[in-house]
């Protein structure tokens, strides 16, 4: 994408409006390289819109439609746009949000055509980080840009135009719906009003300011003129006909319109005082603050290639990484969580929603060890004070809400890789007492699986997966209870860890579902795939993705085989079985195949890398650079399925440096196959880490030897703790195999046996 046109040149200088100025461009270090779009096709689920790292505020555009490919909103696929706004969801399986639309028009319309949708096309578009412009098949140009809390949008008109702006509370899409809403006309140039909805999200508030520019002459409220200065429509139950309130304002002909749109989780007035964060009407200036912050935050990983797509796909993949969990409170910190109760948040911090950790836990939080030190206490505190209002730890906490979608109890991997990293003013004490209480909770299947040992297939589905989650998860415990000295949950859970043995089928090698009485599930096909949960053994899979889910003890794993090299030839199999699933209702979101590697879902992500816990560290460069080549590119369709809320691209980005957290919790980061040349990587502690890879090509994805600041390093893997130290990590490169590198019992990652 990235087009440029020249009649956005004729209407920008006849406006008396310009482009950034050299300076501007100069800045963009990083952002040049990064493409929004990316993600917009196939079934990534992301959005081009104007956005800053990790804010309330994502104004993109709505194509109208429903169904799983616009669940963020946007699909590249579509020819229309149906309005911008506020809030968007990226890289997930379900649609919610697309709180407070807003659709400028040539003239006012009737309420029966309300819903009318812009054709637009996509040579008429661009986006970049902090941006998104687009012009209209009618002929009105589109200029967005966005800080935390507030979208600052630009509107140019053409001449025999009546420039009319619309605001629909009734745009919703898949699970969206508006339940209370309310406009209230403050002056001629100021809009509050509130937005309440069910969705995912059973319950969810936000709270909005409008500032115009220009006055509005008039308005509509419903489609209808009146005197009347507020509206409301509330809905009593969340089935039938959807029912909100819209408004257009109407100007004398003026162009362009501009406008600013705050949002807030608490009330009308904080929304108010959120549209200070733009005090002025710059939006060029607007446009490269946010652009600089961009940079700045992409900055972090400075990379270096001959190759420019390699640069593309890198940054890009960090810019996803920047984009969630979103902010939830005020610029005070205060918010209102979703059952209409006031908090703050302590010590000036700040309260953040989506936590989608069922994916993320696995590589995109423990990048935020690294990339976010000033936000990721903030983001491990909101996990916390999910605890305080609900008893429990989220599970996929979104407009602070339990959506309790998907497996596993996973805010304890992520609470406990901070805890065991030190993150600072996170109660450790208070971490360990939530992460307990997850692990002891009375439902989620939690009572039998401490009863069985596993999660039995005839009380719940996915069992399978569900089990192995656990056990992975009441490992991290053990390792909290050990550095705070509580002997007997260390004990306790580091049996519990085990409990992957016993579904573990050594006839056939994979783990397979089990009844209360013990035995296996029958008939068996490793397959098979089911998406309804309720019926699945293995959740968004089949067998052949989730049996090798035991990243903290994969020696313990190789164990159960019956021959020695029973795992490693199993892992062999994986990456050369047909790709194919069996089953009348095979889920979606297992794609990306190679063999029966589906590296478009999460389950898969660690598996290439369990081969150097057996002293196989080449097989792991081999698989890992076969995954890059083919599974990250510079288009639209350039993920291999949902981005994920940044876990597919924090993949990339461990990944293409050369490294990933394999067992995401022991702070060890297992190398791979590095396709960049080189990644300068700024620790929290502000000392700088670099990774080389030198005489690196296509073929050359094998690492022949490796150096720490100069010395000789045997070690298949490195220590968050050494990279805090700095230095320069030194891989060189061969097209050929080293057998002997990270072979030795000491140069292995960490499993429970060893």
């Amino acid at each position: 994408m990235n087009l440029h046109y020249k009649s956005l040149a004729i209407i920008f200088a006849a406006t008396g409006l310009m482009f950034c100025n050299t300076s501007e461009v100069a800045a963009q270090q990083y952002t040049k390289f990064v493409d929004p779009f990316i993600g917009t096709g196939g079934h990534g689920h992301t959005y081009p819109g104007a956005t800053v790292p990790f804010s309330l505020v994502q104004l993109s555009p709505d194509n109208g439609k429903n169904g799983w490919d616009w669940v963020s909103g946007y699909h590249i696929s579509a020819d229309s746009i149906a309005g911008f706004s506020h809030m968007h969801l990226s890289g997930t399986g379900i649609g919610d949000w697309l709180d407070i639309a807003i659709m400028p028009l040539n003239e006012p319309i009737a309420k029966k055509d309300f819903d009318t949708k812009v054709k637009f096309s996509h040579n008429n578009e661009n986006a970049s980080p902090g941006y998104y412009d687009v012009r209209l098949d009618n002929g009105i140009f589109a200029r967005l840009t966005a800080t935390e809390r507030v979208g600052l949008h630009q509107y140019l008109f053409s001449k025999n135009s009546t420039p009319t702006i619309r605001l629909d509370l009734a745009h919703a899409y898949n699970w969206d719906r508006p339940m209370d809403t309310e406009i209230q006309i403050v002056n001629d140039s100021t809009v509050v009003g509130k937005r309440y909805s069910y969705g995912w999200a059973n319950k969810q508030h936000i709270y909005f300011a409008i500032r115009f520019k220009q006055s509005f002459k008039s308005y509509l409220l419903n489609g209808q003129k009146t005197f009347d200065k507020k509206v409301n429509q509330v809905n009593q139950d969340t089935k039938g006909p959807v029912q909100a309130v819209n408004a257009q304002f109407i100007f004398p002909y003026t162009s362009p319109v501009d406008l600013k749109v705050a949002l807030s989780t608490t009330s009308t007035d904080k929304a108010l005082e959120a549209l200070n964060e733009i005090p002025n009407w710059n939006f060029n200036e607007v446009k490269q603050q946010a652009e600089s912050k961009w940079d700045k935050e992409l900055g972090k990983i400075k990379v270096e290639s001959s190759d420019e797509s390699l640069k593309k796909i890198f940054y890009s993949a960090l810019y996803h990484t920047a984009v969630s969990p979103t902010l939830y409170s005020d610029a005070d910190g205060g918010y209102k969580n979703y059952k209409g109760e006031l908090h703050k948040m302590p010590n000036n911090g700040q309260r953040y929603t989506l936590f989608s950790l069922w994916d993320t836990f696995r590589a995109l939080k423990p990048l935020f060890t690294i990339t976010q030190p000033e936000r990721y206490t903030d983001m491990m505190n909101s996990m916390l004070a999910f605890y305080d209002e609900n008893g429990l730890l989220p599970v996929w906490d979104l407009s602070t809400f339990e959506t309790n979608t998907m497996t596993g109890y996973h805010a304890i991997p992520v609470l406990a890789d901070a805890v065991l990293k030190d993150v600072p003013r996170i109660d450790q004490e208070k971490s360990f007492k939530a992460m307990l209480a997850s692990a002891n909770q009375q439902i989620r299947q939690v009572p039998d699986y401490i009863e069985y040992g596993y999660v039995p297939q005839d009380v719940y589905g996915g069992s399978v997966t569900s089990t192995l989650e656990y056990a992975f998860d009441d490992y991290c415990i053990s390792l909290v209870a050990k550095k705070l000295g509580k002997k007997k949950e260390y004990e306790e859970f580091t049996k519990r860890a085990k409990n992957y043995i016993h579904l573990f089928d050594p006839n056939s090698g994979f783990m397979r579902a089990k009844l209360k009485n013990g035995n296996f599930v029958e008939p068996f096909d490793p397959f098979y795939s089911e998406h309804d949960f309720a019926k699945s053994q293995y959740i968004e899979g089949n067998a052949w993705q989730h049996s090798f889910f035991v990243p903290h003890d994969v020696r313990g794993l190789a164990k159960q085989f019956p021959k020695k090299d029973g795992l490693e030839k199993m892992l062999d199999t994986l990456f050369t079985a047909p790709s194919y699933m069996t089953g009348e209702n095979k889920s979606p979101d297992a794609s990306g195949f190679i063999g029966q590697y589906a590296h478009g879902n999460e389950p898969s992500h660690h598996i290439a890398y369990m081969y150097s816990y057996l002293g196989k560290p080449w097989k792991t460069q081999e698989k890992v650079r076969a995954i890059i080549d083919s599974m990250y590119h510079e288009r639209p369709d350039g993920y291999a399925g949902n981005e994920d809320a940044g876990q597919m691209s924090a993949w990339a980005v461990w990944s293409m440096m050369g490294l990933y957290p394999a067992s995401p919790v022991n702070g060890e980061y297992v190398f791979g196959s590095p396709v960049l040349d080189k990644a300068e990587i700024t620790m929290p502690n502000g000392k700088t880490f670099t990774i080389v890879a030198k005489n690196n090509s296509k073929t050359n994805k094998y690492i022949n030897s490796i150096t720490l600041n100069g010395k000789k390093y045997n070690r298949s893997f490195i220590t968050h703790a050494d990279m805090l130290k700095g230095g320069t990590l030194e891989f060189q490169m061969s097209d050929k195999p080293y057998m002997k590198l990270g072979t030795k019992k000491k140069s292995l990652p960490t499993s429970m046996e060893n």
